[in-house]
């Protein structure tokens, strides 16, 4: 399947010259979606997953089924401020500024496995963030995995040497 028919390409979002790539075309397509879940579980599923973890807001989209086609638990790993109780919070810089991203502290167990599911791979910075977060709780990142790659932006270069599954690349 060319799951890149499914991305409905937005010119000028959210600023002028992004081309931003919209998923919902594909989410909203029941069997597609479907499908492109258990193509990217089909890629990773030797990796012995424990826990998959999603940053905010669509890698739940993602990871959420994800973990329940593979057996596994689900984390949200999400912006500073938005998870009750004790958390771990890690900073990372936007284009035009700084962000952080936080995990429950009782999140991971150390050496449990993870893998990072998100849907699109940019610049890396939210990714090497959730890497950190999961390091710090002392779980061993397996893996990523990406609806989309873009890879004009070179973000895999920040992921610390992770394996790094996409489903499509623009």
């Amino acid at each position: 399947m060319n799951y890149k028919d499914y991305i409905r390409i937005i010119p000028d979002y959210p600023q002028p010259g992004i081309k931003f790539k919209d998923i919902t075309t594909l989410t909203n397509n029941g069997p597609v979606y479907a499908a492109a879940i258990d193509a990217i579980k089909q890629a990773v599923a030797d990796k012995q997953i424990d826990l998959v973890a999603g940053p905010e807001a669509r890698g739940f989209i993602i990871g959420a089924p994800l973990a329940i086609s593979l057996g596994a638990g689900f984390v949200p790993i999400r912006k500073s401020g938005k998870l009750p109780g004790e958390v771990v919070e890690a900073s990372y810089d936007l284009e035009y500024g700084k962000d952080k991203l936080a995990i429950h502290k009782d999140a991971i167990k150390p050496g449990q496995r993870v893998l990072i599911a998100d849907d699109l791979l940019a610049t890396g910075g939210t990714i090497a963030t959730s890497i950190n977060l999961i390091r710090q709780l002392g779980g061993e990142v397996v893996g990523s995995a990406f609806l989309i790659e873009l890879g004009y932006l070179d973000g895999r270069t920040k992921l610390d040497g992770i394996d790094i599954f996409s489903l499509m690349t623009f």
